[in-house]
């Protein structure tokens, strides 16, 4: 891939964004009964094969790493490395493990995401033991979490009961009303420097997960101030639900206490090297993943009026997010996002010929991006500002107030 051709946006992308928006006519059923049945027969051997397969590059990552000191030693020697630049070498080795490891656990990750929609086992308590088990490592409580996500799904892209990256509005923003701002109102409140355009954009993928879960960043401004994913009583989860949250917390608790007690025993730079680092980098993944699967300026939000389950499963993107690697161990969650909205009880081994059958269907309502994600992931940032707090079909405006797609006329 040429450098312009990493800075530039995908012909799909272009033809979507020039094209005026009508919500699709296509109904779930006419997509369901499209579909084999046999896509969403799940396999309790083959779901739990990927899992024992991810926890076993990770293990064997880890106890590799023990060595890579001893490795860049030897490399030094047989390289005829100067001593003076070996230090290179050594932090070469370390930086490949931060960033492979964060792959593999990000992997674990979607693995838990799967267990959350019943995709790992026709039942539920073996989903839920191994995504509570997965989630529970990686530092995010499953129960709480998994509440807040299926409500996400049954609620996608709609502005007043979405719970994940819900987009500000012009009055969030003290913006003067359309009809007189201008330019100097927008450029006031919006603009700002390249730096802290890059600072912020690096605060979001690496803090926004734990973020999200402790102050309900990005979430639902319908929730007070104050909800987080840990507290059994916030508004976030329905009385049901309460037991799982405080499981999710008393798991937590061991797990941190088991970090704690491993620290102790390795040092602290071991932790940092062996742990903290992949997972802040399994943090970095996971946010660019769920951001740009609804945040894009290609993509409406409805109000109540005009949102349907179908129009809110159709406002994703799906993207070839890191190529093979997304395929092998992100599990399909961005190259086929829009079936597992339609269909999140389908696994995620069979989504890709889900998704071949709805293409089918879908046609020109089908969203393709293979713009190279992370300028995806920096056009999202900049151009998805806010909406408008009225219309009931609503596109994101940019940083200047112009708005980044239009309803075709018989839409508006």
């Amino acid at each position: 891939m040429s450098y312009y051709s990493f800075l530039r946006d995908a012909p799909e992308y272009q033809l979507r964004m020039n094209t005026p928006f009508s919500p699709s006519k296509v109904s779930w059923n006419e997509l369901h009964s499209a579909l084999p049945k046999q896509l969403f027969k799940k396999s309790t051997m083959k779901g739990l094969s990927y899992v024992v397969r991810d926890i076993f590059l990770a293990l064997m990552l880890y106890k590799l790493a023990w060595s890579l000191d001893t490795i860049a030693a030897i490399l030094v020697k047989l390289m005829s490395v100067y001593p003076t630049r070996a230090w290179i070498l050594e932090w070469g080795l370390w930086l490949l493990y931060f960033n492979v490891q964060g792959i593999f656990l990000t992997s674990l990750w979607c693995l838990a995401h799967e267990a959350s929609h019943g995709c790992l086992s026709p039942y539920t308590w073996i989903n839920d033991l191994v995504g509570f088990m997965l989630h529970t490592f990686l530092l995010v409580p499953y129960f709480s979490w998994k509440s807040t996500h299926l409500s996400h799904h049954a609620s996608t892209v709609s502005v007043e009961l979405d719970e994940n990256y819900v987009p500000r509005t012009r009055s969030d923003f003290a913006l003067a009303p359309e009809d007189i701002a201008n330019a100097s109102d927008y450029h006031e409140a919006l603009q700002e420097t390249p730096i802290y355009t890059a600072l912020r954009l690096i605060a979001m993928q690496v803090l926004g997960l734990i973020s999200y879960l402790l102050f309900n960043v990005k979430g639902s401004p319908r929730h007070p101030p104050g909800t987080n994913h840990f507290n059994p009583n916030a508004s976030l989860f329905k009385p049901h639900e309460r037991s799982g949250v405080v499981m999710s917390d008393i798991g937590l608790m061991l797990m941190v206490y088991i970090l704690s007690s491993w620290t102790k025993q390795v040092g602290l730079g071991q932790f940092v090297r062996l742990y903290f680092i992949p997972y802040l980098i399994t943090n970095h993944w996971i946010v660019m993943l769920t951001y740009l699967q609804h945040t894009d300026p290609t993509i409406p939000h409805y109000r109540r009026s005009q949102w349907t389950f179908v129009r809110g499963a159709l406002a994703s993107v799906d993207r070839p997010f890191l190529g093979w690697i997304g395929r092998v161990f992100f599990h399909n969650v961005s190259h086929n996002h829009i079936s597992h909205h339609l269909f999140s009880s389908i696994p995620f081994y069979n989504q890709p010929i889900a998704t071949e059958y709805i293409k089918k269907i879908l046609k020109e309502d089908y969203n393709y991006d293979s713009t190279n994600s992370f300028r995806a992931l920096y056009r999202s940032f900049v151009e998805c500002a806010f909406i408008e707090d009225e219309g009931n079909i609503v596109f994101f405006k940019n940083r200047k107030g112009h708005a980044n797609r239009v309803l075709a006329e018989s839409s508006t």
